[in-house]
């Protein structure tokens, strides 16, 4: 699989949507960034992503 993306729709509250810009804005990320960056963690903390197998962007560096 290739780095393509592919546009979704999603229905999300408010409040979580809030919550995950103000995080992507401390990170300097987009809040669409942000919410994949938090599903691919997610997936990768369940074993069910194998970045090995899928073109993934370099990470980020951590802001001190």
């Amino acid at each position: 699989m290739s780095g393509e993306k592919k546009a979704y729709p999603l229905r999300i509250s408010v409040d979580v949507l809030d919550a995950i810009q103000r995080w992507a804005d401390d990170e300097l990320r987009s809040g669409n960034a942000q919410i994949e960056y938090v599903l691919r963690d997610a997936l990768r903390k369940a074993g069910r992503w194998k970045p090995e197998d899928i073109d993934t962007p370099p990470a980020r560096k951590e802001r001190k």
